[in-house]
């Protein structure tokens, strides 16, 4: 996989071809908007996709394996990079095309410091994080002395916001990659993009993983991605095999707003709290440690897959006997369904009930009781194997195709659906981050017809994916529209957009921008 993000000639380097008469459109509307708002042209545009999550829910923090598609939706952020005078700042001038839900706002910003107040939910503070990470990255390639340039700056966005589908982690990874090209990194590492982008993400108040970024950046067309987190960073691509009856991924909206930036403490900032006390509980009795865990790259600085890798030092069991042996010892050891309080927790791992607040729930604060840590590690532990069997699938399909059935691959789409059911009956049941009308929209899409159904993204809301049959599709579709989307008071648009047949899309990309030809008149 090439490790630089690429510069594109042409829409069609991005775009599939039945998404680019949009997309054309789209883009003129964009660089017409700038050169109307600012006088003159942008001289490129930074884009990164959503992604949707195939498999490998709510495991990147615990840095296992998962495996995301970046979809056709995307966040664009076109740019003019100039010289500001400012001895002690440069300027950013930013709006985006929906400036009536996104006003426009212009910034005097010092060179040694990006401030970012998580505590305001304001849309640019996505521009900023991507902002304070390039620089960052900047400082270190060129010194302390690195004076950026100043930026008029327009966005647009189509990834839903609160849709589950990564509208954060695309405007900060195009955000990023935008500052870096401003300021003549010709050549940008993917890696490097993914990196700054997840530790970036953070500075809005949410404990990222690192699927999202690396779904953005990575990906490419026709091209699921298996990302790993350990040892380091990687990502490659992975090929769903021809089937018959031929498969695809249709994504539905529950239409039920999923901010994690917003539910964070009682939703997804709990789950990596919970995760994280989980990891050193168990490294604790089990491990029979005194001494915490060695960081690592989580959000917190210590992960399950910390403590799976302190409990196999030196591995002679498959990946799978190992995670098949954590989660039974997962249930002998948290015996209790209705959790564990702050002082259970902090005198089993050797720290008084200040010391734990202050390690684990200071950066990101939560709200609770009780910590449901047996939960949470087994979630952790059986989502890492299902992604583990899903691409033991994908890697040998033929042991499971029946070459004389009409039907021949229906057992492999069975199987592969199957896990997908198993996810969301985890989410829902033992991890608790799908919600009632989630759980609808899967139930009715298998009985319509589709292999497996699942939430994707944080859950709490947001949007649902499905393994569904090609010559199924519209079947599910009806069955959507009659017993869930007729029931609700959505518009037009929200009807078009609530239902998505996706194919894997490009991730990340640079679009230099043609300079309009001068058109001299005869005289």
């Amino acid at each position: 996989m090439d490790r630089i993000v690429p510069v594109a000639e042409s829409l069609k380097d991005i775009y599939t071809s039945d998404a680019l008469y949009t997309q054309e459109f789209r883009w003129d509307q964009l660089l017409k908007s700038f050169k109307a708002l600012y006088k003159n042209p942008a001289d490129f545009v930074a884009r990164s996709p959503g992604r949707v999550n195939i498999i490998g829910e709510h495991i990147d923090y615990s840095l296992y394996p998962v495996l995301p598609m970046a979809i056709t939706a995307d966040a664009l952020i076109a740019v003019a990079a100039f010289d500001d005078e400012s001895d002690n700042s440069f300027k950013i001038k930013i709006a985006n095309v929906h400036s009536e839900k996104f006003p426009s706002h212009e910034f005097d910003i010092p060179y040694d410091s990006v401030e970012i107040d998580s505590k305001v939910h304001e849309w640019t503070n996505y521009f900023k994080c991507g902002l304070r990470g390039a620089l960052e990255l900047l400082r270190k390639k060129h010194g302390n002395d690195f004076k950026p340039k100043s930026m008029e700056i327009l966005m647009d966005g189509t990834v839903p916001t609160g849709g589950g589908l990564s509208s954060s982690a695309a405007f900060v990874s195009a955000s990023a990659l935008a500052v870096m090209y401003a300021n003549g990194e010709e050549k940008v590492d993917k890696t490097e993009l993914t990196e700054l982008a997840i530790v970036s993400e953070r500075a809005v108040g949410v404990n990222a993983g690192g699927m999202d970024q690396s779904a953005s950046v990575f990906s490419l067309r026709g091209s699921a991605l298996f990302v790993s987190f350990q040892p380091t960073l990687t990502a490659r691509p992975v090929h769903f095999p021809k089937t018959s009856p031929e498969l695809t991924f249709v994504i539905a909206q529950s239409f039920v707003a999923a901010d994690k930036h917003v539910t964070g403490p009682v939703c997804y900032n709990l789950r990596v709290v919970e995760c994280s006390l989980a990891a050193a509980y168990l490294h604790a009795v089990v491990n029979k440690a005194t001494s915490p865990l060695p960081s690592d790259s989580a959000p917190l600085g210590l992960s399950l897959r910390g403590f799976h890798n302190a409990y196999f030092p030196n591995p002679t069991k498959t990946f799978e006997e190992q995670l098949s042996e954590l989660i039974d010892i997962t249930k002998s050891t948290f015996t209790k369904e209705e959790g564990y309080t702050r002082e259970e927790i902090a005198s089993t791992i050797n720290l008084t009930v200040e010391q734990l607040n202050e390690r684990f729930t200071s950066t990101f604060p939560v709200r609770a009781t009780h910590f449901k840590l047996r939960q949470r590690a087994l979630h952790v532990f059986s989502e890492a194997l299902r992604v583990l069997q899903f691409m033991k699938l994908l890697e040998s399909p033929t042991l499971h195709f029946d070459p004389g059935s009409e039907d021949s691959t229906a057992t492999f789409n069975g199987l592969l659906g199957d896990l997908m059911n198993e996810t969301q009956e985890s989410c829902s049941k033992i991890y608790e981050c799908s919600c009632p009308e989630l759980d609808e929209l899967c139930n009715i899409a298998r009985k319509a017809g589709s292999y497996g159904s699942r939430l994707t993204g944080a859950g709490w809301g947001g949007c649902s994916v499905h393994l569904v049959p090609a010559d199924k599709v519209e079947v599910v579709k009806a069955a959507w529209e009659k017993e869930y989307y007729s029931k609700r008071d959505l518009n037009d648009e929200q009807r078009e957009a609530a239902v998505v047949v996706s194919k894997p899309g490009s991730g990340s990309a640079i679009f230099i921008v043609q300079p309009e030809p001068v058109v001299f008149e005869m005289g």
